[in-house]
């Protein structure tokens, strides 16, 4: 699926929405929407960063409307402290998308796991990512690095244990 088979929300439409809106609760209704469009957008197309200054999303050729600078960046502030992006550089150019939080992830794997008979077995971290038994979670093909803080949030919890493979797809984990 590429950008322009991306099915846009009806508020996408909306000239106003292109705007920070000064009133406060306006203004973090229009800011929980463009949470929401970028999480949509990248989650549909599998896209795992954003690069501010190349998103497509700020800007709607259709109605002749874009967001400006200071208002990317007031977006993208509100989108990382959300917990549903992190700057992967100081100049906060590329933000790594979290399609669903690593607390979110961790519970998704293992509701996955006790429901696909895992629990005292054994499989690998390319099988939560990559494997048959995966396809349609909210898991599948997600950063590897975002995996692995899940599954460390699991190991925590005492509901799994990670052992190391002869390479980092090849870790284990056992669920319990």
């Amino acid at each position: 699926m590429g950008p322009d088979q991306f099915e846009f929300p009806e508020f996408y439409s909306f000239p106003p929405f292109f705007t920070i809106q000064p009133v406060l609760s306006t203004r973090e209704k229009q800011m929980a929407l463009w949470r929401e469009l970028i999480l949509r957008y990248h989650t549909s197309l599998k896209i795992k960063t954003l690069v501010v200054h190349d998103c497509p999303l700020w800007n709607n050729a259709k109605i002749s409307r874009s967001l400006n600078n200071d208002d990317i960046a007031q977006v993208m502030k509100d989108f990382v402290e959300s917990g549903h992006g992190e700057w992967q550089d100081s100049k906060q150019t590329r933000c790594r998308i979290l399609w669903r939080k690593p607390e979110q992830l961790a519970t998704d794997i293992y509701e996955w796991a006790a429901a696909n008979g895992y629990i005292n077995s054994v499989c690998t971290v390319y099988e939560l990512h990559s494997g048959e038994d995966v396809n349609g979670m909210s898991f599948q093909g997600a950063d590897e690095e975002l995996l692995r803080r899940a599954l460390g949030i699991l190991q925590d919890q005492g509901k799994c244990t990670i052992f190391k493979g002869e390479t980092s797809s090849e870790d284990g984990i056992k669920f319990f």
